[in-house]
């Protein structure tokens, strides 16, 4: 059975945590939001889990994105303007 690459699971934690944080909400409040448990998303947080589609979604409406901005790989804050230096 083929599983998620590590590089996606890693983008997507990457992401969730950064946007999680940004609007000041912990593990717990987000699960709340989704409908999830805290442990969840400490898990996906910690590259331990795949997340379904609909997992997915939920996230992201909980987090006001979209899907695939979860899974797209962020510029880093700063990065533009260390180019243009």
């Amino acid at each position: 059975m083929r599983t998620a690459s590590e590089n996606i699971r890693t983008i997507l934690a990457e992401n969730l945590r950064s946007l999680r944080r940004s609007q000041n909400l912990s593990q717990d409040d987000l699960a709340v939001k989704c409908g999830l448990h805290r442990t969840y998303i400490g898990s996906v947080e910690r590259c331990e889990r795949n997340v379904t589609l609909s997992t997915l979604e939920m996230l992201a409406a909980a987090l006001g994105v979209s899907a695939s901005e979860l899974i797209s790989k962020r510029e880093t804050p700063g990065k533009e303007n260390q180019q243009s230096n």
